[in-house]
């Protein structure tokens, strides 16, 4: 089981990493706050000293066609937001 599934890089993740230390990820469902602290810890090399987790349900939708109606929904996440220690920082570009 892989705990971090992708980081979260939108423009209010980018300022709150540069201003705060926090940094988020979408995460396995079904992972816990120890176990994504050492899948960050392992992966990056810094400290971590708080993770917030949020759940998110998956969104429903209902279209009506002309074969009649169909229903669908995306997949349940789960984010986290970790901060770090002063002083360590997470490079997400370093391998682009």
């Amino acid at each position: 089981m892989s705990v971090l599934i992708k980081p979260i890089i939108t423009e209010k993740a980018t300022a709150d990493s540069e201003l705060n230390n926090r940094y988020g990820f979408i995460v396995d469902t079904k992972a816990n706050k120890l176990q994504i602290k050492d899948a960050v810890e392992a992966t990056y090399g810094v400290s971590v000293e708080k993770v917030r987790t949020m759940n998110y349900g998956p969104k429903r939708s209902t279209r009506y066609t002309k074969t009649g109606i169909q229903h669908g929904k995306t997949n349940a996440i789960k984010k986290a937001v970790i901060q770090v220690a002063e002083g360590d920082i997470i490079d997400f570009y370093n391998n682009i």
